[in-house]
């Protein structure tokens, strides 16, 4: 498996047998610091952090050069400039780099109209339908990697595979700019010694626990009894990664993106330890959220906060409303009482709400009783004001006079959609 910072990468050939393959994923290589070095070439060959240089800061992107120091994305910037004292801190760019995704996708689209953005640098290609016209699917992968460099300028990382779990694997081995095919028959050959931390949706805390009962690898998952797998990881994960080690994975291309969950973050410019502050400021960004959401014409099932403390430790709890809704005033109590579960009273360095399980406004009807009637009505009237006469016209009186101690998200994820 590649190390995250190019050492360790596994490539293939543009002839490689692809036999049965039909899923590209294709992944930018260091997106941010390669548009940031597309902009200004001096900075070609240096040890890069994207993010702001400030004290309170964390790391966006980091070039490779810095990343062989041990600089990752979501490490606070002083922490990476301890490891890397010579990288050079560039302020991001965001509306730079979603117009150079914008060019990237429009490649994507020109060989199949199946493309599913996964973020602004990655997405998975179904090219099946398409064998006639482009060719092979490594054929077409060879071609998507030099036009991108040719078009744009940038380099990426594609992999080959039968299923988007294997193909997706893949191209995070041939990083950076490389190719790694997988054929359909070898797929069960090429998972087998793949670390369990190298599946999709295996996170820190699922991988400690597998590998604290011996489970290291995907093939160690295929060796495993099913109750094994569920004393660590409890059904659901078990059963799921029970069918990944196999090679099966049924997800098709989706070519229609359905938000799965909205969110807002602040980070604060100094630690906030006033805990009415921050019950008020978890209402604030649910009157955020529940805006966005009537927007969208969607409600959310489920409410879910964050909070992340000076020591970096960071806490998350949600809660299944009883109803699903869009309303400000509903997420912010919900959001608040799961804030108010969190028995630490340290100091907070960041705050975010989210709303999850998300479905079409009025798709479960309403009850004999609205108990967010007024709410409901109080709100619309504040979407109309807003229509009208922009968003900083209207809001809640409590909120006044809180902007000082509020710094801005440091990462556009902060206020979009994951």
């Amino acid at each position: 498996m590649g190390h995250g910072d190019g050492r360790g990468r596994l490539t293939s050939s543009a002839d490689a047998d692809d036999t049965g393959t039909r899923i590209l994923h294709v992944d930018m290589d260091a997106f941010y610091a390669a548009v940031e070095i597309l902009d200004d070439r001096s900075l070609a060959g240096l040890p890069l952090i994207i993010g702001a240089p400030d004290g309170r800061s964390v790391v966006s992107s980091a070039s490779y050069e810095a990343r062989r120091y041990g600089v990752h994305a979501a490490m606070p910037v002083a922490q990476a400039l301890r490891l890397c004292p010579t990288a050079r801190v560039v302020v991001p760019h965001f509306s730079r780099y979603q117009a150079v995704s914008r060019q990237v996708m429009a490649i994507f689209e020109s060989f199949t109209p199946l493309v599913e953005p996964l973020s602004v640098d990655e997405a998975f290609l179904d090219v099946q339908g398409v064998r006639r016209l482009w060719g092979s699917p490594a054929q077409i992968a060879a071609m998507i990697r030099r036009r991108v460099a040719d078009e744009v300028g940038i380099t990426c990382s594609v992999g080959v595979a039968a299923t988007k779990h294997v193909a997706k694997m893949a191209s995070t081995m041939a990083k950076p700019d490389g190719m790694l095919v997988v054929a359909a028959a070898d797929t069960l050959e090429f998972l087998g010694p793949r670390p369990v931390r190298a599946m999709w949706g295996v996170g820190p805390k699922a991988a400690e626990a597998l590998e604290g009962r011996g489970i290291r690898t995907i093939g160690d998952i295929r060796s495993s009894s099913l109750q094994v797998l569920e004393r660590a990881v409890g059904p659901a994960l078990s059963a799921r990664l029970t069918q990944l080690a196999r090679g099966e994975d049924p997800r098709a291309v989706e070519t229609e993106r359905v938000e799965k969950s909205i969110g807002h973050e602040e980070t604060f410019d100094e630690d906030i330890r006033d805990r009415s502050f921050l019950r008020a400021e978890l209402l604030r960004l649910a009157d955020r959220v529940a805006a966005r959401l009537r927007r969208a014409e969607w409600e959310a099932a489920t409410v879910s906060i964050k909070v992340r403390f000076d020591d970096f430790r960071t806490v998350n709890r949600s809660q299944t409303l009883s109803e699903p809704s869009a309303v400000g005033q509903r997420l912010g109590e919900a959001a608040q009482g799961l804030f108010d579960q969190i028995d630490r009273r340290d100091p907070v360095r960041l705050i975010g709400v989210r709303a999850e399980n998300l479905r079409p406004a009025g798709a479960g009807g309403l009850g004999l009783w609205d108990d967010d009637a007024d709410w409901r009505r109080v709100e619309g009237a504040v979407d109309e004001a807003v229509a009208r006469f922009g968003t900083a016209t209207i809001g809640r009186a409590r909120h006044i006079g809180r902007g000082d101690g509020r710094g801005a998200p440091q990462h556009p994820k902060a206020h979009g959609v994951d």
